[in-house]
């Protein structure tokens, strides 16, 4: 079941997910959300993965939660969503987040609700022009989660994450570029292959140092200047005593690309 519903691929480093229920618009059930995290947790197990792509299977990134499995209709006590999140999306967002490598995503078509967010929780999120960000949560009488009340202010500030929110209307790609909220809108046809070409180069570089990046902007969220500066020497220390620290000075001083193993 894990891998009908998350195809996986290694090529040259870089780990490619693909969340694969087109006919449900890639939307999460448990089988999905499991094979997910699953997936999140072996790539930091295993050093041949230097990066990830993340992207969906058809003409859409995710719908979010498969709310087919969730129809109040057929009877039954309210669900405790506290559950689903805890078991299943927080797990995953801090899976992605706490990866100690990059982590791309390809937006294919509609990122919507818990969809969008994890798009949002990965390093380099790249969209299809045609690819619309919804915040689709209060549209059925919820909250965003799976991160999305942290990431949007920091990303948007308060004005347009409340707007983004309490409406639920698409944000399409150029438009979430040009806010800051993606790295870039890509051409529909271009998608796959440049985040591929990304998450290759990204996977021959200092896996170690990417990591350490991530750690330190994460933590600027929420620390004082005073405590990222001491992160900041902490983490500068760790990294100047790794060999690719030491390759990366004498490639440079050789006048040649530098070949980095990847060390931490």
């Amino acid at each position: 079941m894990a891998e009908e519903v998350l195809l996986r691929t290694l090529d040259e480093g870089v780990l490619r997910l693909v969340l694969n229920r087109p006919d449900k618009l890639n939307s999460f059930d448990e089988a999905l959300s499991r094979a997910a995290l699953a997936a999140f947790e072996d790539a930091a197990r295993d050093d041949a993965v230097r990066a990830v792509v993340l992207t969906g299977a058809g003409r859409g990134f995710c719908a979010g939660q498969d709310l087919g499995k969730r129809d109040p209709r057929a009877g039954g006590p309210p669900p405790d969503l506290g559950h689903t999140i805890e078991t299943y999306y927080n797990p995953l967002v801090r899976a992605i987040r706490g990866l100690d490598k990059p982590v791309v995503c390809a937006v294919n078509g509609v990122a919507a609700g818990a969809g969008a967010n994890i798009a949002l929780a990965c390093d380099i999120v790249l969209a299809a022009r045609s690819a619309k960000f919804v915040q689709a949560f209060a549209k059925i009488g919820l909250v965003p989660d799976s991160g999305g009340t942290w990431q949007l202010p920091r990303l948007l500030g308060e004005a347009r994450a409340k707007a983004l929110a309490m409406l639920g209307e698409p944000l399409d790609a150029e438009t979430a570029a040009a806010w800051g909220m993606i790295w870039k809108a890509v051409d529909d046809a271009a998608l796959q292959d440049e985040a591929m070409a990304l998450a290759k180069r990204l996977a021959s570089g200092p896996t170690g140092a990417y990591g350490a990046i991530k750690r330190a902007i994460h933590a600027a969220a929420t620390q004082s200047l005073d405590a990222q500066l001491d992160l900041e020497r902490d983490l500068q220390r760790e990294a100047g005593r790794s060999p690719d620290y030491a390759e990366g000075v004498t490639a440079f001083l050789e006048k040649r690309p530098a070949r980095f193993g990847g060390t931490r």
